[in-house]
């Protein structure tokens, strides 16, 4: 939201705010999701090669089905579930309501 000049025009509502609030909260709890798949998943790797490292790769199941949960995560966060205004607008002439 800028003015003709460039210059940030005033969020009198804090809406503005409120979202920039919400997008950065969304992004640390991503980090954090991302840094404890991280660890746990580095510890099982580490506990499968200090008791079979020539057998089978048993990490692979968590690493895996943590895995698709991050990008799920990440899908949100860096995607967005927000949708844009041409959406809305395209939604709202196919029911109908101008």
């Amino acid at each position: 939201m800028t003015t003709t000049s460039g210059v940030p025009a005033v969020d009198p509502s804090g809406e503005l705010r409120q979202a920039a609030v919400e997008k950065l909260r969304k992004r640390r709890e991503l980090q954090v999701h991302l840094l404890a798949y991280a660890l746990v998943n580095f510890f099982l790797i580490v506990i499968w090669w200090l008791t079979s490292p020539g057998g089978f790769f048993w990490p692979m199941f968590p690493l895996f089905g943590w895995g698709i949960g991050i990008v799920f995560h990440a899908w949100d966060v860096l995607i967005g579930s927000e949708p844009s205004e041409e959406a809305i607008r395209a939604e709202m002439q196919r029911l109908g309501r101008p």
